[in-house]
């Protein structure tokens, strides 16, 4: 049997991605006196981990149980209460996801806090790729007892037998619809997709996407998410951009428009700061440069705004699982004088990435009157980004 695997990576043209998260259950059989979703883990709440994981990837929707409408949640995930069973809080998801715009849907067993950023793409790659489901598996290698009680009554063929596991991925007018025609308890959502007759595309699976549902799960998953962080890998790039003066009255860097007497000639808005900055970020990646994600052939990219490029590349980062830890930009000219918009440059990034401003640098210097810069004739920026495993 085949496990099908798609190109991990994002194009400019990303189209819209929802993910359901269904927390509307009770858990009793995990113990702890609260619903396992919300009990701690390595630090965190079981669905802190899961939510986590899925905001690179676009709009998140927690399905909850009506008592628990008003716990506390990561800012901008939508809640949605949930029904009398898991079909109805399914059914509540999808009808927020359409309500969001949503082109694709994601459906995940919050109580699978170690899912990674690999899987996660896997199953959204292959639904960008023109599958109308996709859902992560893993062949079955184990030996497959039949039993009555704690007798072994006969063997079990594992041939063509595949694990489940979440995110369980479809095109949301089909699946919606599916879940509309479907009576009865499914096991999963993969169930009402194939009684619906559509195709489920398997991608890879991973052991560590476990679910917790017994009192010992809990061990076992604290001790997957602390090895990734005993493992953290460390990656850096770094950028380097140029851009001409041209007829103007202000220049854009680093997301801050500054007064000047001229302007900056690019086929964007010519940001050069946040271009060194993004393709540092793509440098650490090994993804090439802007050029390669926003062809300046491309006519759709004339006069675009920088911001683009730069939440690209850190959305980018954040689905091969890795976060921008901080950046560092020093802008070469002899004039606009960059100090007194630093601060506000910071400010400017730290809203398109995320990162605090004391995780930012914008910096300046000069050429000593030496070379394109120092005669005035433009402005040259040179950038690194630092990320680390999410």
């Amino acid at each position: 049997m085949e496990i099908s695997s798609y190109p991990v990576g994002m194009s400019s043209d990303t189209p819209s991605l929802v993910t359901i998260l269904v927390a509307a259950g009770r858990g009793t059989r995990a113990g702890g006196g609260v619903p396992k979703q919300w009990q701690l883990l390595a630090g965190q709440r079981v669905a802190d981990w899961a939510i986590a994981a899925f905001q690179p990837f676009g709009e998140v929707v927690v399905v909850l149980h009506r008592d628990d409408m008003d716990i506390d949640l990561p800012a901008g995930v939508h809640r949605v209460p949930g029904g009398e069973t898991r079909e109805h809080s399914v059914k509540a998801g999808l009808t927020r996801a359409w309500a969001l715009g949503a082109t694709y849907v994601l459906i995940h067993d919050i109580a699978r806090p170690c899912i990674s950023p690999t899987v996660i793409a896997g199953v959204r790659d292959a639904l960008f790729a023109g599958a109308e489901a996709a859902a992560p598996g893993l062949l079955v290698t184990d030996a497959l007892w039949r039993a009555e009680g704690a007798r072994v009554t006969g063997t079990q063929d594992r041939a063509g037998l595949v694990r489940a596991q979440t995110p369980q991925g479809f095109v949301l007018g089909p699946i919606a619809a599916a879940h509309d025609g479907f009576a009865g308890d499914a096991a999963d959502d993969v169930e009402v997709a194939r009684a619906a007759g559509l195709d489920v595309h398997i991608t890879s699976g991973d052991a560590d996407n476990i679910k917790i549902t017994h009192p010992g799960d809990f061990a076992r998953a604290e001790a997957i998410l602390n090895r990734r962080r005993d493992c953290m890998d460390i990656r850096m790039g770094n950028g380097y951009d140029v851009h001409a003066f041209c007829e103007g009255d202000q220049v854009t860097i680093c997301g801050v428009s500054v007064p000047h007497d001229k302007g900056l000639l690019g086929h964007s808005d010519a940001d050069v700061g946040m271009h060194a900055i993004t393709d540092a970020i793509y440098g650490a990646l090994a993804e090439g440069d802007i050029g390669r994600h926003f062809p300046p052939s491309d006519p759709q990219w004339k006069g675009a705004a920088s911001h683009i490029f730069l939440d690209h590349a850190v959305q980018l980062a954040a689905t091969k699982g890795y976060k921008v830890s901080n950046i560092d930009c020093t802008l070469i000219c002899e004039r606009p004088k960059i100090g007194p918009h630093a601060s506000d440059m910071q400010g400017a990034l730290a809203a398109i990435t995320g990162l605090d401003t004391n995780r930012i640098s914008v910096k300046a210097t000069t050429s000593e009157k030496l070379g394109f810069t120092g005669r005035g004739e433009g402005i040259a920026a040179i950038a690194t980004a630092l990320l680390v495993t999410a």
